[in-house]
């Protein structure tokens, strides 16, 4: 191939690529609006709905079941998350609301954990929309964070304990309804 040959070609393909190229470009994400704080209840819906619809696809007869001895049930798994969701809400400026005890030992049949998760995902969206500045400092669990990093917390823990309702589930036949 001549000089004069390649440099023709890459004067016509040149064109292709940069177009190309620019395409791509057009079709990247754009930012979620709202900045952190709408990122955060969008994740947060995902989350929810995942762990909820879990709950929901599992038996009633399996929310007793453990993987071993000394382990969280499946019912103390969702009450855990639960309970977190009330806990973690109060570094946001909520105040948890009055339980019965210990709900992962009290709350253990499908439609009252189906209902106590509901509630805390409700609670903790509402302790998150109240928030007035991500970055005000926030004292927990001995250090300094801010309201965002509370926020970053919560989500950890919340996917945090999605994966492990997943095992759990898979575990006892049962498939996660958003992987069928």
């Amino acid at each position: 191939m001549t000089t004069r040959t390649r440099l023709l070609l890459l004067i016509l393909i040149f064109p292709v690529v940069a177009f190309a190229r620019v395409q791509n470009v057009a079709k990247a994400p754009t930012p979620a609006p709202g900045g952190f704080r709408a990122e955060f209840l969008a994740n947060l819906d995902d989350v929810q709905e995942k762990i909820v619809g879990l709950a929901e696809a599992t038996p009633a007869a399996k929310f007793a079941w453990r993987p071993g001895s000394g382990i969280r049930s499946i019912s103390e798994v969702y009450m855990h998350v639960a309970g977190g969701n009330y806990f973690l809400a109060t570094f946001l400026g909520a105040d948890a609301p009055k339980t019965n005890g210990d709900v992962e030992m009290n709350i253990t049949r499908k439609a009252e954990v189906i209902a106590e998760l509901r509630r805390s995902f409700d609670h903790l969206r509402a302790a998150a929309g109240r928030t007035n500045d991500l970055e005000k400092p926030v004292k927990m669990f001995g250090s300094t964070t801010t309201q965002r990093g509370v926020m970053v917390t919560i989500l950890g823990h919340l996917h945090e304990h999605l994966g492990q309702s997943i095992a759990y589930a898979r575990m006892n036949g049962v498939i996660p309804p958003w992987s069928q």
